[in-house]
């Protein structure tokens, strides 16, 4: 409903652009690319595209100039950029209040991805703390715990790096990737595999949005000797989908060694690949929990846990 101000002024206030809608921009603004912005929000181009066109239609400017080929800040974008930082910077400053405000300092919430949490290292790091006890939550993909940092509705999570830019982390454990394959592939009964011996597999992933160098990690790409990989054209959106998409085609997924322990499964191989580099399992954290009281005494507990060199 419009209001109207002490001037007799009609103020919209539908209008507004959220918080999201402008940290888009400013994500775009630094990218200048609708691919790579993208992939760094975890969103699909052209949902990105039109959440851009919605917020130009509430701001009733155009923010950035496209062609086909290029994507550039219109003057006005320029001009509007810094009070964008500052409402994006504001709405920050806000949820760490609340945050304060309704938890305390003294509760972590932690997010761990499916059967994960069963690891016993992460067991041991929570079994540091007497009471009370970090809250935990559990999280159905990688892309759902970086989108709980990012919000602030977590304060770390357990997660396969690499992880993006502007994420910290503490190694906890350090293990092989594993070639997973259907249990009727040919190459299921060998005791080891090289990437040469994969490359007409396609790769299925979890999610075609995750950022470029946890794709091309979990993608083994590129390979050494060169070879193309084929990506497979099904994605799973979890290890459990994931695992299904491998046990029905002929594709292969690179995943954790706990994997095998986590999901075993009568349809499906694990195969160690020899020339294939291990995976690191961390404690990720962002820059707006850093500096919680309980959060170094957490990052302390890992590294006791964690092996040496």
């Amino acid at each position: 409903m419009p209001v109207i101000d002490s001037s007799g002024t009609t103020v919209t206030n539908g209008d507004d652009p959220t918080p999201h809608q402008l940290r888009l921009l400013l994500t775009l603004a630094e990218e200048l690319h609708f691919g790579r912005a993208a992939r760094r929000l975890y969103l699909t181009q052209p949902a990105l595209s039109q959440q851009i066109r919605a917020l130009e239609d509430r701001l009733r400017v155009r923010v950035f100039q496209r062609t086909s080929r290029h994507v550039e800040l219109t003057e006005a974008g320029r001009e509007l950029l810094p009070y964008a930082r500052r409402v994006v910077t504001a709405a920050d400053d806000l949820r760490r209040a609340a945050y304060h405000l309704t938890t305390g300092d003294d509760t972590l919430r932690i997010g761990v991805c499916e059967s994960f949490g069963s690891l016993p290292e992460i067991r041991a790091v929570l079994d540091a703390f007497a009471d009370p006890r970090p809250q935990v939550r559990v999280l159905d993909t990688f892309t759902a715990q970086l989108t709980a940092l990012e919000r602030g509705e977590i304060d770390a999570a357990f997660v396969h790096l690499p992880v993006p830019p502007g994420l910290h982390a503490q190694p906890l454990v350090v293990e092989p990737r594993l070639a997973c394959l259907s249990a009727t592939d040919p190459l299921a009964a060998r005791a080891t595999l090289c990437l040469a011996d994969l490359a007409e597999h396609p790769v299925a992933e979890m999610t075609p949005s995750t950022f470029p160098e946890g794709r091309a990690f979990w993608t083994a790409a590129p390979r050494p000797d060169g070879a193309r990989v084929r990506l497979a054209g099904s994605h799973g959106r979890t290890v459990e989908s994931l695992l299904s998409t491998v046990a029905l085609t002929r594709a292969v997924a690179f995943v954790p060694a706990a994997a095998a322990r986590l999901y075993p499964r009568p349809d499906l191989a694990y195969i160690p690949v020899t020339d294939l580099s291990p995976c690191t399992f961390a404690l990720v954290w962002s820059e707006m929990t850093a500096q919680l009281p309980r959060s170094e005494r957490l990052r302390a507990a890992v590294a006791a846990i964690a092996p040496r060199g």
